[in-house]
């Protein structure tokens, strides 16, 4: 990795940072790109769905409201990112199998885990604006996160 947060932050001020309130749960500890984002509450049904396209070059953003009710994320669907290119996940949420999680390839950043799986009623939005942790996340933004922090910039800022 030839950038961390911190030198992006000192090098691009206007670059949003995100409260930090998440835990990492990734094997990989750094990751960025293109925000695709997905709205939904107590059902990953979205994810599943996102998780299963072309991710090369991109970050999913998951508002899922905060809860800690329900897990958004598990191994199965981390596996289905790993195999799409996915470059990490951004969670407003849980996730859950956090030893499998570790061993993955794949960045994972989330408020907490949690054992419960979400209902599966297929709702959430997709490419919607969302807003979580002080930052307000769009589609086609691009988002960088490392042990440091989240940052989101309008541009990719390693160009």
């Amino acid at each position: 990795m030839s950038w961390t947060t911190p030198d992006l932050c000192d090098n691009y001020p206007e670059a949003a940072v995100a409260d930090p309130v998440f835990r990492d749960y990734g094997g990989i500890p750094a990751f960025c790109g293109r925000i695709v984002t997905i709205d939904c509450f107590e059902d990953n049904s979205r994810v599943r769905d996102l998780v299963a396209t072309d991710g090369r070059g991109k970050v999913l953003v998951v508002q899922g409201g905060g809860s800690l009710r329900r897990s958004l994320l598990g191994d199965m669907l981390a596996e289905r990112a790993v195999a799409n290119g996915w470059g990490g996940l951004l969670i407003n949420g849980c996730v859950r199998d956090v030893e499998a999680l570790a061993k993955l390839p794949l960045g994972v950043k989330a408020l907490a885990a949690c054992p419960v799986k979400t209902e599966k009623m297929g709702v959430g939005g997709v490419d919607v604006a969302v807003a979580f942790a002080g930052v307000e996340f769009l589609p086609g933004q691009w988002l960088y996160a490392d042990g440091n922090g989240v940052i989101v910039a309008e541009r990719d800022l390693l160009l």
